[in-house]
């Protein structure tokens, strides 16, 4: 995901349950195989004073309250953890007293930083939780790439990976595809580039008078892949070495990514397609499929 020139770290947030401790292990995965280190954050948040009882806790200026001790016995554990299987790896851990959206946001917003990686479901019980809406803000507003992993995740050993990216035409789908070649060409993975099309007649009574060869299936199908060729276009003159697979489908976008994608596979999507609302924090089909994916999945602004 980096080069010499470029950046440095993969950030990744962790809370101590198995959706991050997955996150964890991709993150150095990736780390390792393009030459980045690993930078490993934990909030601890909300404060020991706040909370239903926090008004009679107090503590001594400089004394360590429970949260932090269990903040920093996780940092410690995930690093020696980390480096166990990769002791070439450098590795920092950071722990911050904010929200943990907040404190994975202004890590990926540091020089340097590749990607910001984050488990879908963390423990809501723990400080340093990062629960399922993390995942969704950090979609939103980082300014680096999203990788969201699910509770569980399969790797496939001894075969080719697949690089699964929706394609729509918008601009935001378009810095998708070039995160999807670039990390094709790093990796040698394939990419199969999904453009999904729905028959005009399900929209007909919203959208008002259509043309008739609107309601051509054929004519429908042939308009979405030539917006998928475009879109491709530019991506493959730029890496030539990357094998690409467009697959034009008559279904809804997240069904027919989450259909054609498998738990070893890597999914990439924009973060707003041609439909999406400004007022929203992120388009709903990429909210769908950072919830139905059984793999890791990369959200591009």
């Amino acid at each position: 995901m980096g080069s010499v020139s470029g950046p440095n770290w993969v950030v990744v947030g962790v809370d101590g349950s198995d959706s991050s401790r997955y996150a964890l292990e991709w993150s150095a995965n990736q780390a390792a195989g393009y030459g980045l280190g690993v930078r490993i954050v934990t909030a601890v948040w909300p404060p020991e004073s706040e909370g239903l009882f926090g008004e009679g806790v107090r503590f001594r200026e400089g004394e360590e309250t429970p949260r932090e001790h269990d903040a920093r016995a996780l940092l410690a554990y995930a690093r020696d953890w980390v480096l166990r299987l990769f002791p070439e790896l450098e590795v920092e851990t950071r722990e911050v007293h904010d929200r943990p959206s907040q404190a994975l946001l202004e890590a990926a917003g540091e020089p340097g930083v590749a990607c910001v990686v984050v488990g879908s479901r963390g423990l809501g019980g723990l400080a340093s939780a990062f629960v399922g809406s993390v995942g969704v803000e950090l979609a939103a507003k980082s300014p680096v790439p999203t990788v969201v992993l699910p509770k569980s995740h399969e790797t496939a050993e001894g075969r080719r990976g697949r690089i699964v990216v929706g394609v729509d035409g918008s601009e935001t789908g378009g810095r998708a595809l070039d995160f999807a070649f670039r990390q094709a060409e790093r990796s040698g993975a394939e990419i199969v580039a999904v453009c999904a099309w729905q028959p005009m007649a399900a929209f007909a009574s919203s959208i008002g008078p259509v043309p008739p060869e609107a309601f051509d299936d054929e004519v429908v199908e042939a308009a979405a892949r030539r917006t998928a060729e475009a879109a491709l276009e530019e991506p493959k003159s730029r890496h030539p070495d990357v094998a690409v697979e467009l697959r034009t489908v008559r279904a809804h976008p997240v069904v027919a990514i989450l259909e054609e994608s498998t738990p070893a596979d890597l999914i990439v999507v924009g973060s707003r397609g041609r439909g999406g609302f400004k007022g929203l924090l992120l388009g709903s089909v990429s909210q769908s499929v950072l919830h139905g994916a059984h793999g890791p999945v990369v959200v591009v602004r």
